[in-house]
């Protein structure tokens, strides 16, 4: 299987760019030219489509046919539509309604506002359906609630994952309730599909509003968004008639979602295919380390990692407890994403809590550990005070613990194994943290970690603060980096405590045991990474290497564990304690 890097051709899957405020877009319009629906230019329409229906003067997108989208995603000739021509819905018996669905018919030259069935992408085999937004601005009714809801049912059967294409106005007025029970149906079948452990990649494009956004649009295991593109349950005009409030620029476009950590990301149109086409092929892999358990063991072995016990001397001076803090705390060492990238192949970084907000603190995603699929987690610090700002000198709010869950939960759904970077001072202590429930988030996770079915490794690179760190750390195995700390708050706070004077930390520090030795000897670590000098990036590739054996090794002991025996060994180890 190629790696990540190449499955995605460097896609840049994940971007975030400057929030764009796109009008209401017509469909693409017959002729030789087109009036751009964001710029207002008249464009050679050659031009637009050799750009993907994306304005070349101000990068504007355009409203896109079902047939052009399929063309544009599914490998040619390949797409085989299902359940085609279901006859109309008139539950209400609304006054010419049957004769408008005959119009926009034979206007359209579509039978409803969605096309759905089986295609190939790149010769993998994939169920694509695309809302069409010329079909009464791509509402919902029966029709396209039961072609959904069957294609997804015959996606499960035939163990297929569901790619769709997001666009719709809402529920179908003229369909009353039968319409609304349509989000219900839709939901119901998603989670089966979900349950046999498929894949679920919807795509929201403009406009993505209503009961389809409260229903199929925002219940993928990944939800991407096309840039700018107007997503909401509630209009604006609604939302701004309803409160008399201005609304604030750039408000339910695809960027402000990601922000508020609805949405994974966004992809623009040159890049989904090759995006939609990677992720499909990562999430085939099934879990087998058996390719690390055919290294050579002389490879992959400790390299007595667990035998150091000892403190270790730089100079021929020993490192004391209270040195180690100092080293752990310094903006030199490398951090979470510094280590992401320097070990895995690629990292692919997903977005958001699904609920308030992306929190900088916690970055998490997919990546590639020499071909193996894992999920990947790390607490982030920053190396300047813009970056210490966005990720809030590595202090995680509620948001970014539930972000790490639901990560890690998708982990568990696919049978990937999860691999955490930790290295925090604590967890946020502020006013907003308590609103949003801190303790709750971080008991949520301690809980539901300790039943996750999938092999769990958290390595302490930095600073372990607290309940903060340990919310990452319910692991099958915890590794600490020579210099890092793991504490049950820093030495300032234990020495202010216990001896009313904060300026005792060095003493504290020595009598806390927070040195990788003193908790291997207490048992709460299994490993200790050495560093011969403080970790750095001039030294970083070098311990890349080793944490990559290290880590090879670790799924090979898991390989001949199953999920109940691999949630059972963490269960006793920290049973143990």
């Amino acid at each position: 299987m190629a790696r990540l890097k190449e499955l995605f051709k460097k896609s840049n899957y994940i971007t975030l760019s400057g929030t764009r405020e796109v009008p209401s877009s017509p469909s693409v319009p017959e002729g030789l030219w087109m009036k751009c629906p964001k710029c207002k230019e008249v464009i050679y329409k050659e031009d637009v489509v050799k750009n993907h229906y994306v304005c070349p003067k101000c990068q504007g997108y355009f409203r896109m046919k079902a047939k052009t989208r399929i063309k544009m995603i599914a490998d040619k000739g390949s797409f085989e539509e299902w359940f085609a021509g279901m006859p109309v819905s008139n539950p209400l018996d609304y006054p010419e309604y049957e004769e408008k669905i005959a119009q926009v018919q034979e206007k359209t030259h579509l039978d409803e506002a969605v096309r759905i069935g089986k295609a190939k992408i790149e010769g993998e085999s994939v169920v694509i359906g695309v809302c069409d937004a010329r079909f009464l601005m791509g509402s919902m009714g029966y029709v396209v609630g039961e072609k959904i809801t069957s294609s997804i049912e015959r996606a499960t059967e035939e163990k297929l994952p569901v790619i769709l294409y997001c666009c719709s106005g809402g529920a179908r007025m003229q369909e009353g309730m039968v319409s609304l029970m349509q989000m219900a149906k839709t939901s119901a079948a998603i989670k089966r599909h979900s349950l046999a452990g498929l894949l679920y990649l919807p795509v929201l494009t403009d406009p993505t509003t209503g009961g389809v956004t409260a229903s199929f649009a925002m219940l993928g295991d990944i939800i991407l968004a096309e840039p700018g593109a107007l997503i909401g349950f509630a209009g604006p005009r609604v939302i701004q008639q309803t409160i008399g409030q201005k609304l604030p620029e750039g408000f339910q476009r695809a960027e402000f979602l990601v922000e508020h950590g609805i949405i994974d990301g966004i992809v623009t149109r040159e890049k989904q295919k090759s995006t939609l086409l990677g992720l499909v092929r990562l999430h085939k892999r099934n879990r087998s380390y058996t390719q690390f358990c055919q290294i050579p063991l002389s490879e992959i072995q400790e390299k007595s990692l667990d035998k150091r016990q000892g403190k270790h001397r730089d100079g021929g001076k020993e490192i004391g407890a209270w040195e180690r803090v100092q080293i752990a705390r310094d903006a030199g060492r490398p951090s979470s994403l510094d280590y992401i990238h320097a070990v895995f192949d690629e990292f692919l970084e997903l977005h958001g809590d699904r609920a308030f907000r992306d929190d900088g603190a916690i970055v998490g995603g997919l990546g590639l550990l020499d071909g193996q699929p894992v999920t990947v987690l790390g607490v982030q610090k920053g190396k300047n005070t813009k970056d210490n700002i966005r990720c809030n000198f590595g202090m995680p709010s509620p948001e970014g613990y539930r972000k790490a869950l639901r990560l890690m939960k998708q982990a568990e759904k696919f049978n990937r194994p999860v691999i955490n970077f930790i290295d925090t001072p604590g967890a946020f202590c502020g006013i907003e943290a308590e609103e949003r429930g801190q303790g709750e988030a971080i008991a949520r996770n301690l809980m539901e970690m300790s039943d996750l079915k999938v092999p769990v490794l958290s390595i302490v690179i930095g600073e372990g603060g607290s309940g903060g760190a340990l919310a990452l750390a319910v692991a099958n195995e915890v590794w600490m980096m020579e210099n890092a700390t793991y504490s049950i708050l820093s030495p300032e706070g234990f020495a202010s405590i216990l001896w009313k004077d904060s300026k005792m930390a060095p003493e504290a520090s020595e009598v806390m045991k927070i040195t990788a030795s003193d908790l291997y000897k207490l048992q709460i670590i299994e490993r200790i990474i050495p560093e011969p000098v403080p970790a750095g990036l001039d030294n970083l590739g070098e311990i890349a290497e080793e944490l990559k054996k290290e880590m090879k090794s670790f799924l090979c002991r898991m390989e001949q564990k199953n999920p109940e025996e691999i949630a059972a060994l963490r269960y006793e180890r920290f049973r143990r304690m």
